[in-house]
This record gives C-alpha cells, structure tokens and sequence, in this order.
C-alpha cells in the first residue's frame, strides 16, 4: 500500500475476532489507525485486538455499543471521533447468524439478524455521514455477504439482510459520491469463523463447500482483509458502489 494511508483511521464494527479482527490487523499493517467496536460481552477479546495492533506501532481505540441501537451507535461514534481525532474509513462488519428454516424462523430471530446486519450498517454510516461531508472524505466498506446473492437453506433473514446491506450501498454511492466519498460491499464466501462453520457442520458439507469452490479450498479471515484495506484506502479512488465477491470462485461475475 502506497502514502495514502498515512495518518488514516479506520473503525471497524464486531471487531473482536473472525472477519472484523483480521480486516482490523490487515488495515494496522498497512498503515491505518484503528477504533474497535464491539458489544460489551467481548471485551476482552477486543483488547485482545487492540494490544496486536499496538504492537504493530499503530493506535488503537476501543469503542463499546450495540450497533443495532442508534443511541449507542450516536454515542460511539462521538467518542471514536474525540478519541481518534477523525474516521477517515469504516468497516461495517459486525453481523450475526442464527439459522432456522422459513417455515420455523421466529419473529425475534427474523428482527434480530435485521437489526443488527441491515440496520447497524444504516445507523454507523448515518452517524458517520456528517463527519466525513463535513471533511469532503470517506470510505464505506460494508460487509454483505455471498448469501445475500443466492442464499443457502436456514438462511432466508441472513440472506434478506445482506441483499439489504447491497441495495442500501448502491443507493448510498449515488448519494455521497459528490462529497468524495465512496460506498462499496465485500461478499465473503465460506470463511472458517466461528458464524461462518454455521455452513460446516461436518466433513461431507465441508468438501462439498471445497469442491464447488474454483480454488478448492475455504477461506480465512485474512482472505478478507486484502480486499478491505483496498477499499478503505485511495488506491479504491474511482470504485464505488460496487460488491465484490471474497469468496475463491464460488461466484463468478
């Protein structure tokens, strides 16, 4: 990565382990600053974080809240602010997954996964926005998810969800473009996390996953966080509302 992460700050939601805890070290490697989100329960795995990305010579920040609840997303935001002293970048990838079939999914499990995976990415950027027009910069990674595409069985809410995060960043590029900011989704495929071995439940799943995959492997955090850093930083200058697949070929576009 060239000069222009420079003096960058990220903040990077549900960043305590899985995707979100290696997108915040991918991004500390290549010069970023991070702030660290996460819910109260996983404190310690957030410091956890925070101490990984210290000892790589960046500053590191902790921000705890629920992004499903607009009053503390309002209140996290202020603090990374004051704390970091500007958000350059954000990655909204705190998400969660709670399978069940159509026919049996419960209201509270339907609102649960849509609050947090839909209507969290909405209230960070909503909170965000006046920042980062106000600074005549941004960028918006949001999390989606090949699910969001062509879903998988058990999966009907997580997958509305992560076509909402697609629509909602389409609409959002056409709005924020002219005030230098930029919007874009990246759709992991099967990553070896723990809500991603939702999909690996035994040996005959995993190799059917490989074997419908065009480098016949699963992937890794890390194989998400290369794509992030891209799209937090300038070399991602003229991409905007686009989703791009993470997932070794399982979707081809």
């Amino acid at each position: 990565m060239d000069g222009s992460t420079k003096g960058r700050v990220a903040l990077v939601t549900g960043s305590s382990r899985g995707i979100g805890r290696a997108i915040a070290l991918g991004l500390a490697d290549a010069g970023f600053d991070l702030v660290l989100n996460d819910i109260d329960r996983q404190a310690v795995f957030l410091a956890a974080v925070k101490a990984e990305i210290e000892a790589r010579g960046r500053r590191a920040f902790v921000v705890h809240a629920d992004v499903s609840r607009k009053a503390e997303v309002t209140a996290m935001v202020t603090e990374a602010i004051a704390a970091a002293g500007h958000i350059d970048a954000v990655v909204n990838n705190a998400g969660i997954l709670i399978a069940n079939s159509v026919e049996d999914l419960e209201e509270e499990q339907w609102d649960a996964v849509l609050d947090v995976n839909a209507k969290g990415t909405f209230l960070v950027t909503q909170a965000l926005l006046p920042h980062m027009r106000a600074r005549r910069y941004g960028r918006i990674v949001n999390i989606a998810s090949i699910g969001g595409k062509h879903g998988a069985p058990l999966q009907a809410h997580y997958s509305a969800s992560k076509a909402a995060v697609m629509g909602f960043t389409r609409v959002l590029a056409q709005e924020v473009g002219a005030n230098g900011i930029t919007a874009n989704c990246l759709c992991p495929g099967i990553i070896v996390t723990d809500m991603g071995r939702t999909n690996l439940s035994d040996k005959a799943n995993v190799a059917k996953w490989v074997d419908i995959t065009a480098l016949r492997r699963l992937g890794q955090p890390e194989d998400v966080a290369g794509p992030a850093v891209f799209l937090a930083s300038d070399a991602s200058a003229f991409v905007t509302g686009q989703s791009l697949n993470v997932c070794g070929g399982i979707v081809l576009s």
